[in-house]
């Protein structure tokens, strides 16, 4: 599309190599031109920032160096950066031209598309993301307007670079993207990843099904508010009779949550493409009601002229193929992008003659397609068939001179009409049993490609196969076919057999020494699933450690697998032994054998009870120790050696005061009663020995 506006830049040269042809959109970051690169000799799109950007020089130094990564990422859904730059103030990206229309075209003029044609667009525009996820690439900013659909079928997601330098380098960055595609965590200020590229995939999945956008407000702060409290509804609501897996898809994508959503656009391509195989044709070509209100005017008068209303998106092409996850290699479906592209070029918008990309919504509103055209060389090869067709036309009578007679004549127009009826005949049978006829596909499914290809031959149809991953489907054997078994074509239309190379395998991630939540959180961004968790004690790891695994890190394995991991319980308890009254040495074996260390301590103690060299306390004295954990002992010197004074002729209450103060025990003889209370006899006496011996006394 180009913009007939008068523009200051237009008609001059940047950067003595980019010359300035039309001004093509204007939006709140930069303006976009239509420009010829004098180098190379070829249009770009050129988009010059707005003097506020251009003037802040860290980001540009951000600018240009997201420019130069984005520019080593070179794929087919991907619109290429070539060149990067300033020009006294003018800074500058360029970008590879493309000639179309945008998805923001296409949903203005046509509202709610049938899920088949939703699927089909929407695919390319996932495997471009995936592609730059791969890469390290988060794009920011997914909407309509910047997803491209050429006049060739090419359809191509653009603006890599910008997005991720303004988010960076500037305060413009503090909430970039179109407030009706941008994820919860980008409202709230969080870091942006791969999952918030798959939410605005989500909701222009939505507004493609259902012809208007989930969350709408006065202002851009209502939608905001709307996109981190709200929850996107079910299309179905809006188009009822859609498929559940289609409403399941879309509020997969925009979960509230990230980690709620697939975890790149990888893992969405696979369920979009498992999910556009097995959707019956009702349910692709399931009509909306915004659809056939919006004037579908000229779909109807097409469908009045055709028997099989599925091939009208792709004129006499087949329906657009869907694919399971795994099925393809990225970029080989460009037949049904390029039939999406044709259903929406003949049946619902213009082809635009050139598109480049605005980078938000405030575009100004005057664009109008240009006329087409054309170059030197096809304007000459154009004049020189009209002089053809005018000379033949000057030569041809328009009165013959001869009148003839009447036999000949009717002579002619008998073999004009059996001329007429062999044609008739001819077409019949090439419509009815020749190679025009139209015929089922047969059903293939685990077969070999000889048996398959033999049963395609049959009924007339010429095979083509390509390799795809499959987890059911043993290697080497048929899938599928592309159309699927039971769709009717003509019999010179090809058939893709799809053979089976056996399930995709991806290597398992390292998880020991990680924590059982680092476990869990990369088996599940690993598309794996977490299997029996075991505990065990571990002296040398922490509580909660992971151990091991089975399968081992790095083993090939399909999505889903189960991985069994060991969790440690920390160091084992060890109860503590009890040896007090066992001999030192006896002790010592005793808290070795446990598993613990014995230390002696170098004071031994005096004990009434404890014989000398035997154990008379422990620190600690029972509970339990990890391994290695120390038990002190305290050695008994035995007991204490005391001196017996003698008390023979004291009072014997005295005595037995004085023996018992000295740490004795008193066992008291009386004879003929104690009448006198007077010690009469003591033993032992005047020597010493141990402490709480027995002194006897004896008192008359």
């Amino acid at each position: 599309m180009q913009e007939h506006v008068s523009d200051p830049l237009a008609g001059t040269l940047v950067d003595n190599r980019y010359a300035v042809t039309s001004r093509l959109a204007r939006g709140g970051m930069s303006t976009v031109y239509l420009a010829v690169d004098q180098r190379l000799d070829r249009e770009v799109a050129l988009k010059v920032l707005h003097p506020h950007l251009a003037a802040d020089e860290n980001f540009l130094g951000r600018l240009g160096r997201e420019a130069k990564a984005a520019a080593r990422l070179s794929h087919p859904h991907v619109v290429g950066v070539l060149d990067q730059g300033n020009d006294g103030n003018t800074a500058y990206l360029v970008m590879e031209y493309i000639k179309g229309h945008t998805l923001r075209d296409v949903l203005k003029d046509r509202g709610a598309l049938p899920p088949r044609l939703a699927l089909a667009l929407i695919d390319p525009v996932v495997e471009g993301l995936a592609a730059a996820h791969d890469a390290g690439f988060i794009h920011r900013d997914v909407k309509p307007e910047n997803v491209l659909i050429a006049d060739d079928g090419r359809i191509k997601i653009g603006d890599f670079g910008l997005a991720r330098a303004v988010t960076s380098s500037t305060s413009t960055g503090a909430l970039i993207g179109t407030v009706a595609y941008i994820s919860p965590e980008l409202v709230l200020g969080k870091p942006a990843d791969a999952r918030s590229d798959v939410y605005s995939v989500g909701i222009m999945l939505y507004e493609m099904l259902t012809g208007r956008q989930p969350f709408e407000g006065e202002v851009p702060i209502q939608v905001a508010y709307q996109h981190v409290n709200g929850t996107v509804g079910p299309p179905s609501d809006l188009v009822p009779g859609l498929a559940g897996e289609v409403d399941e898809l879309v509020q997969w994508c925009t979960a509230n949550d990230p980690e709620n959503r697939p975890v790149d656009a990888s893992a969405l391509l696979q369920e979009l493409r498992h999910i556009r195989t097995h959707l019956t044709d009702a349910e692709l070509d399931l009509q909306p009601p915004a659809a056939a209100a919006a004037g579908s005017q000229h779909q109807t008068e097409v469908l009045a002229r055709s028997s099989h209303p599925t091939t009208l998106m792709a004129g006499a092409r087949p329906a657009v193929p869907a694919y399971p996850p795994g099925r393809q290699q990225r970029g080989q479906d460009h037949d049904a992008q390029g039939q999406a592209a044709d259903a929406l070029t003949h049946t619902a918008h213009p082809a635009h003659p050139g598109l480049a990309l605005p980078d938000d919504d405030d575009t100004d509103s005057g664009w109008s397609p240009p006329p087409p055209r054309l170059g030197k060389r096809a304007q000459r090869r154009a004049d020189k068939e009209n002089g053809k067709r005018l000379a033949l036309a000057a030569a041809t009578p328009v009165r013959t001179l001869r009148e003839g007679n009447a036999r000949r004549r009717g002579v002619l127009w008998i073999v004009v009409l059996i001329i007429a009826a062999l044609l008739a005949t001819g077409a019949g049978w090439f419509f009815g049993m020749g190679p025009g006829a139209a015929a089922a596909v047969p059903a293939v499914s685990n077969k070999t490609v000889a048996q398959a290809q033999q049963l395609l031959g049959g009924v007339g149809f010429r095979s083509t196969t390509s390799d795809v991953f499959d987890d059911q489907v043993p290697s080497g054997l048929v899938v599928g076919t592309e159309p699927a078994a039971g769709t009717e074509i003509r019999k010179f239309q090809p058939v893709s057999l799809l053979v089976s190379k056996g399930p995709q395998l991806f290597p398992l991630p390292k998880l020991a020494g990680g924590t059982l939540t680092d476990a869990k959180n990369a088996l599940n961004a690993a598309g794996m699933a977490l299997g029996t968790v075991t505990e065990q004690f571990e002296d040398q790891a922490a509580a909660g450690t992971v151990l091991s695994q089975d399968p081992a890190a790095g083993t090939p394995s399909r999505h889903g697998t189960p991985v069994q991991i060991a969790v440690s319980k920390g160091p084992q308890p060890i109860p503590v032994p009890v040896v007090v009254g066992k001999a030192k040495d006896d002790a010592v074996a005793a808290v070795k054998a446990a598993g613990l260390t014995a230390a002696v301590a170098p004071d031994e103690v005096f004990d009434r009870n404890v014989p000398k060299g035997a154990v008379v306390s422990q620190s600690p004295a029972n509970g339990t120790l990890t391994r290695g954990g120390t038990v002190t002992l305290t050695v008994s010197k035995g007991p204490k050696m005391v001196q017996v004074p003698s008390y023979i002729g004291k009072q014997a209450s005295d005595a037995r005061k004085a023996l018992e103060a000295l740490g004795f025990e008193v066992r008291v003889n009386n004879i003929l009663g104690g009448f006198f209370g007077t010690v009469r006899d003591q033993s032992p006496v005047n020597r010493e020995v141990p402490e709480g011996s027995v002194i006897t006394i004896t008192v008359v």
